[in-house]
């Protein structure tokens, strides 16, 4: 019996709403087709706000955080920044909720000496009407900007060096917070991999602790980076992070949120096709009609300025490793979805948006992470595609980039993958060349330019879908150029694009479309009598 978030297309089923970067397409699929939809959302908590007093008061291996508190300390409070959740979330943003009850402590035991870090890493910075928007008016109008910022991974005098793993993997994190008395990481949780130990490990580090895991090396070794056991990442975060803790006293409070990604209305985009009105119907053809007609630079801001009426499911505070198993229970119940069984093709429309391009345009090599990273790996088990099975994704792979955010990905793109897609060759000819380059250094310091080596990572986040997959072939693309750069294939309409694949997974392919977003992931078991595959090569490993 299937799950209720699985469907199998029969001829008469109607045709399947994707999204192709910020438009919305109507794809028809042969009869067969297995249909993955993620979850409903869970229930949100009644009274937030009670939840969050609960869970600092009630810790996980550790003192309740007032019990941690006194006068004359110094106090770091580091909080994950816009990368999560997308798009951003209605007011009052979960952080807000959490930042405010935990100042609110702080005051009530007489500290007065804390500041707030906006936990950065190689992320952009956060512009003022986004840190207004996400922590409120009232921390924004009290603090910002001498005492509520964000993290600077190139200020030199401003990181300092905690101690490495007995593999030499060295953890250099931001020195207000190695030096404060208390350490408070207020996480908001979109995904498995977030949080745990790359909360502090990852997020207030600078170039010589993103080396040790941020590099072709360990992504090829990794199953699922949302499976955190068989994330070779997850692995070598944990040992830095494991050196954090034994330095730094750590009060970690980690929240989940459900996948109400649209609000009223457009929350039929999350349903099945089968269970449209004949209202929402219309609404989608006026939707595809509109938006298809609608300049580029208003059409982005049409979904993306559309906040999120996410909800919070779940808050938990203590010591970092004795909280984060209760953060994945919750994740995972949000968005596991069981099935049965691999596909030959994995069909999936790629959205407007991802961690990396809140506020600018879905760039072609933020398509490529979309695709290869992070929908290959929405995933507990195995792979939906097979080892070596072909991917089918809609998007317009339109040449162009936000000169403000991402400056260095242009000349990454333009330059150094028409040289080579080879993950090892560009690690080692051109990653060190871009760390040091003073113009983008400047940007990602003074401007809102993810840091130049960000690109890379974001070319070795696709390691593992690239090992594993076949082929991709894109469906709507508005020009050959990106997609063959990206080492993509292009067709015309789905049609043509499941004859091409069957030139590789033959004539008779098992097809799967993962209708994502809301965001969802699968567990995948495979029946005895099919091989299981791994998904990836081993690679020998190595620091960066």
């Amino acid at each position: 019996m299937n799950h209720p978030c699985v469907v199998t297309l029969d001829r008469k089923s109607p045709p399947r709403t994707l999204f192709s970067g910020d438009r919305l397409v109507k794809v028809d699929l042969p009869a067969g087709t297995r249909v993955i939809y993620p979850k409903s959302p869970l229930a949100g908590l009644k009274d937030p706000d009670a939840a969050i007093r609960y869970a600092i008061n009630h810790p996980y291996g550790c003192a309740p955080l007032y019990a941690q508190l006194r006068p004359g300390m110094k106090v770091v409070i580091a909080v994950d920044d816009i990368s999560v959740c997308l798009p951003p979330m209605k007011r009052p943003d979960v952080r807000q909720r959490v930042l405010e009850i935990v100042l609110e402590m702080l005051g009530d035991h007489g500290v007065d000496d804390f500041e707030i870090i906006i936990a950065t890493s190689f992320h952009r910075r956060m512009r003022d009407w986004e840190i207004r928007n996400m922590l409120g008016d009232k921390i924004f109008n009290a603090y910002y900007p001498k005492r509520l910022y964000n993290h600077d991974a190139e200020d030199a005098a401003g990181m300092k060096y905690v101690g490495e793993t007995d593999r030499g993997e060295k953890v250099v994190l931001n020195r207000k917070a190695v030096e404060s008395d208390l350490l408070i990481y207020i996480n908001l949780n979109l995904v498995p991999m977030d949080g745990g130990h790359k909360s502090v490990t990852v997020g207030l580090c600078g170039y010589e602790s993103l080396k040790p895991h941020h590099n072709p090396h360990v992504m090829r070794k990794c199953q699922s980076y949302m499976d955190p056991p068989k994330s070779e990442l997850n692995t070598v975060v944990q040992r830095m992070g494991e050196i954090t803790d034994k330095a730094l006293n750590v009060f970690t409070i980690e929240t989940t949120i459900n996948n109400r990604m649209f609000d009223k209305p457009l929350g039929f985009l999350a349903k099945k096709e089968e269970d449209y009105t004949g209202a929402e119907r219309a609404a989608l053809d006026v939707m595809i009609y509109t938006l298809d007609r609608t300049p580029d630079a208003l059409r982005q801001q049409v979904f993306q300025r559309v906040p999120s009426p996410y909800e919070l499911t779940g808050v938990w505070a203590g010591k970092t490793e004795a909280v984060h198993p209760h953060t994945l229970k919750k994740c995972f119940e949000q968005y596991v979805v069981p099935v049965t069984g691999q596909a030959d093709i994995v069909v999936a429309g790629v959205p407007y948006i991802s961690p990396y391009n809140i506020n600018a345009f879905l760039n072609p090599l933020l398509v490529q992470v979309m695709v290869q990273g992070y929908l290959h790996n929405l995933y507990r088990g195995v792979p939906v595609v097979k080892k070596g099975g072909v991917v089918i994704v809609t998007h317009p792979c339109t040449d162009r980039f936000d000169p403000d955010q991402h400056a260095p990905y242009i000349e990454f793109v333009h330059r150094v993958l028409p040289e080579t897609r080879d993950a090892m060759v560009m690690h080692k000819k051109y990653e060190e060349e871009f760390s040091k380059n003073p113009a983008y250094i400047e940007l990602y310091r003074k401007g809102h330019a993810y840091h130049p080596v960000h690109p890379f990572y974001m070319w070795y986040w696709g390691e593992a879908g690239r090992q594993h997959t076949g082929r991709v072939i894109v469906v709507g693309a508005d020009n050959e150029y990106i997609p063959k750069l990206l080492g993509y294939e292009t067709a015309r309409t789905m049609a043509d694009a499941i004859e091409m694949a069957k030139d590789t997974v033959g004539m008779s392919p098992d097809i799967t479309c993962m209708h994502i977003p809301p965001i969802g992931m699968v567990e995948v078991t495979v029946p005895k009598s099919a091989e299981i595959l791994p998904s990836a090569p081993s690679a020998p490993g190595g620091d960066a």
